[in-house]
Parts: structure tokens; sequence; C-alpha cells
């Protein structure tokens, strides 16, 4: 079951960049039975394999922005120590309910969907000018860290957008950028978590990642060949279905979440 879900989660993060660790926690939950804290930093570890895996090819190397993905995960390394710390405030169940109503935003946001070649920080010449944009990256980067810690998501799915609405990337190059500041983020997610560390399943975690680590790679290379938009209208239909079955699980039998 764990390397099942582990190539969904590779699939999402090599096509989009983005919403792989929004199905890892409930995967985590629901699917193989871990407590709401074990299960986010699990999902951190295996989306931050999984990131590292699609960005690997030299494809999406080459249309990395460098300096957008370091501003972004430089603003964002603070906010999941302040995410991971908010965290632990709150009920499991509520946080799994949070959870549910990201997952219908981020659905929504990918039906949606679209490429913005005329953002903000876009030049006559075509080219990107990321300086004039930097408090606006500051900003994205550090709300996408507090989701990291909050709630063990890697931010992919609000970073594609905004490199696209307030860059005007590409697609390919907003996917490749993505997947280096979700890579930065979901490792010092897991530093935050440290105190957690004790409680994972280490086999769970190797099967789950070695898969979507596996499978991101398979599917950063067939990315270019697929309809982007067909993709996150399909990948969307799928998280929306999970999160009316997260927040169903979490009114009714809330004590699954440990």
């Amino acid at each position: 079951m764990a390397a099942v879900f582990g190539a969904v989660i590779g699939l999402a993060l090599g096509l989009l960049g983005a919403g792989g660790s929004i199905l890892a926690v409930p995967a985590l939950v629901y699917g193989v039975g871990q407590p709401l804290h074990t299960a986010i930093p699990t999902s951190l570890a295996v989306v931050a394999l999984s990131s590292l895996g699609a960005v690997l090819p030299r494809q999406r190397r080459s249309a990395v922005r460098w300096p957008v993905a370091l501003v972004f995960g430089a603003a964002g390394i603070p906010a999941t120590f302040a995410g991971a710390s908010l965290g632990k405030l709150f009920p499991q169940r509520w946080l799994l309910l949070a959870f549910a109503a990201l997952m219908v935003v981020v659905a929504v946001r990918m039906v949606r969907g679209g490429d913005n070649h005329s953002g903000a920080c876009r030049t006559h010449q075509g080219g990107i000018n990321w300086r004039t944009c930097l408090p606006k990256s500051v900003l994205a980067g550090a709300s996408v860290g507090l989701l990291t810690g909050l709630l063990g998501v890697g931010g992919g799915f609000i970073i594609v957008p905004a490199l696209s609405l307030l860059l005007g990337l590409g697609a390919q190059q907003a996917v490749a950028t993505s997947l280096v500041v979700v890579l930065i983020n979901s490792v010092s997610g897991m530093i935050a978590h440290v105190g957690t560390a004790d409680t994972i399943d280490f086999p769970v975690l190797l099967l789950f990642a070695g898969t979507a680590l596996v499978i991101s790679v398979m599917a950063a290379r067939w990315s270019t060949k697929l309809n982007p938009a067909t993709v996150r209208r399909w990948f969307a239909f799928v998280v929306l279905a999970v999160a009316a079955f997260v927040a169903a699980a979490a009114v009714i039998n809330p004590s699954v979440v440990g």
C-alpha cells in the first residue's frame, strides 16, 4: 500500500512540480494508519526525496531559475519552524479539517490553471527581473514555509502559480524552480519536526520514499510530452475526492489520527 501511495506522490511531483505532499499526509494517516504527528515529518521526507528526483533530469535543471528558488526557499526556512510550533497548539482533528480545506483550494486553483507569460517581473525582452519582485517573493516564500511547518506540505501548489503570476515564468520554468523550493522547504520542515523523529516508521518511509523517488524521475522525463492542463485537471479531481474523505473522516472518526 505504501508503494502505491508513493507512486502517486512521485507522479504528481514529477509532472506538476506540486501536489505530492497534499496527498502524502492523508495517505500516511488513512492508508498506512500513522498518527498525524508522525505522518507530517514522514511526508516531508518523502516529498524532499521525490522533488530531488524530479529536478535531476538535465532538462529540468536547466529550466530552474536559481535566484528565484533561493529567495523563496530562504524566506520559507524560518517560517517552517514557526508553523511547526503553531501546529502543536491545535488538536489534530482541526488540523486535518484545515488540511481538507486547503486541498479544496488547491484543486480549484489547478482546475483554473493556465500560464501567465506577462507577470509583474517580466521584462520587455521576455526575461525575468526577479529583483523587482523581491518583496512579493519573500512574502510568498514565507507563506509556503508556514504551511510546510504547520501541515507538512511542500507548497508547490502555491509556488507554481506564484512563479507564473508574479514573475511570468513559463510552465516548465515554474515547475522546475518550484521543485527546488519544495526541496528546501521539506528539509527545513523535517528539521523543525526533529522532536518527533523517534516515532517515524523507517521501513514505511523507505518504501514510500523509494517508490516516489523512482516514479518522480520517470515522470519528470514524460512531463514535456503531456498536456499540462489535462494533467492538472485530472489531478484536481483526485485531490477533491481525497479532501472530501479527509474531512468526513476527521468529523466522523477523529480518533484515527492519534
